[in-house]
């Protein structure tokens, strides 16, 4: 029998089908997968103590008494003065104590529209004699001004400077009285028949028989509902607390002396001449109404003037924070003093 015509080639063996089907079949190695680089550690982080800030007056977008129409037989008044009676309430965060006035309104014979103005922040109660009407109320002033005792549907616009008021402001007295009439001609297109000037927080508008008795709204919110939330009490009353919670003691002079002395060591003696026939023994007294603050403290509102005080700050407490007004802050661990007052006393 003739042999299969097969060539060989040479240096190569013809393919075993079985071994090539084996090869095909077998599957192909994945590749080896890379590390997965390390996870980053988190990074540290503690609570972020924020303060937000007290909610701000809407005020008006025009200087006007939407939907109001002014009776053509109304009488305008406008009361107050540059401060009412000082009490120990902060309403705002102007710094400053807020004051109280109350007005009694006896104008039975036409109705009356008030403008009522102080430049400090200021509670105002108002209340009236059984005939009065009053149809409106413009309440201005510097800072904040509230309103208690007026009934609910009697229209009220509040324009300050601080509320950033389409008005503006004004008050009863001095510089803010020149403002009085043309606020009064903008909203209620006359100007002021008669100002009254409050006394020790008290005003009379109209001439208040002997006796009379007086209304207010039976809502009238009390004036301490109007204390700033999470605020201590202002002036010596936020002291005298801080006193009480031992945040602060009366300064002494061991204080005033370590304060002088770092003062000293960080700025240099003071360049002053010898003078002749001074006492080298005489020191400087602690200041009238200073004190030492031995924990963390938020400076009270109002201290400003007479009301103003010497703070002398423990070493590793940290700074006071708040408004300080005329006050000193003075630090005895570098001898720094921080306020207007600093150098002055």
């Amino acid at each position: 029998m003739a042999e299969p015509n097969v060539q060989a080639t040479a240096g190569r063996r013809a393919p075993d089908p079985a071994v090539e089907v084996a090869t095909r079949a077998e599957p192909t190695p994945a590749p080896t997968p890379e590390p997965m680089p390390a996870a980053q550690p988190a990074e540290a982080t503690k609570p972020f103590a924020f303060e937000a800030p007290a909610e701000a007056d809407t005020p008006p977008t025009t200087c006007r008494i939407d939907g109001f129409v002014m009776p053509a037989n109304a009488k305008v008044y406008a009361a107050g003065a540059y401060a009412g009676k000082e009490t120990d309430l902060q309403i705002d965060q102007s710094g400053h104590q807020a004051t109280t006035i109350q007005v009694a309104v006896h104008a039975p014979d036409a109705p009356v529209v008030l403008l009522l103005g102080a430049y400090e922040p200021t509670v105002w109660s108002v209340g009236w004699t059984r005939g009065t009407r009053i149809a409106a109320v413009l309440l201005t002033g510097y800072h904040r001004q509230q309103l208690t005792g007026l009934p609910a549907g009697v229209p009220l616009l509040v324009s300050t400077y601080d509320n950033r008021g389409p008005c503006g402001y004004a008050y009863v007295g001095g510089e803010g009285s020149v403002k009085l009439n043309p606020l009064a001609r903008e909203v209620f297109g006359r100007a002021v028949d008669v100002a009254y000037e409050a006394r020790d927080g008290r005003a009379v508008i109209g001439r208040l028989p002997p006796g009379a008795p007086l209304v207010t709204d039976a809502a009238a919110a009390p004036v301490q509902d109007f204390q700033l939330k999470g605020a201590a009490p202002a002036g010596q009353a936020g002291i005298d607390a801080a006193l009480r919670t031992g945040i602060l003691r009366p300064a002494t002079a061991a204080d005033l002396r370590a304060w002088e002395a770092a003062r000293q060591q960080n700025t240099g003696a003071p360049d002053v001449p010898r003078i002749e026939g001074a006492s080298a023994a005489r020191q400087q007294s602690v200041p009238y109404r200073s004190y030492t603050v031995l924990k963390a403290f938020a400076l009270p509102a109002g201290l400003y003037g007479a009301h103003s005080a010497t703070f002398f700050v423990a070493p590793g407490v940290p700074a006071p924070t708040g408004n300080p007004g005329h006050s000193e802050v003075r630090f005895i661990e570098n001898g720094r003093c921080l306020g207007v007052t600093c150098g002055m006393r």
